[in-house]
């Protein structure tokens, strides 16, 4: 009877819920996307100096999704998974 006891004790349960998986996969994908809009850019000759390293998508928007995507991470790491 007690080890009986001890097994419904010990049952073991996701820290996270479904809901908070969906955002943290959310949230990985914004800052993977951000990633791969900074990457690129560069020059095969390094004695050529290409501009498109400045442009708005690496400099502004590339950031920002990666920011974006790391607090949508926060907030899925805080989210209650029991609240409805």
């Amino acid at each position: 009877m007690g080890e009986k006891k001890r097994k419904d004790a010990t049952k073991s349960e996701f820290i996270f819920g479904k809901k908070n998986y969906k955002f943290m996969f959310i949230g990985l994908a914004c800052i993977a996307i951000g990633f791969i809009l900074m990457s690129g850019g560069g020059s095969d000759d390094p004695n050529v100096f290409n501009p498109d390293i400045f442009s708005f998508r690496r400099i502004r928007l590339a950031p920002m999704l990666v920011l974006i995507g790391f607090g949508i991470e926060i907030y899925a790491i805080l989210l209650d998974p029991n609240k409805s």
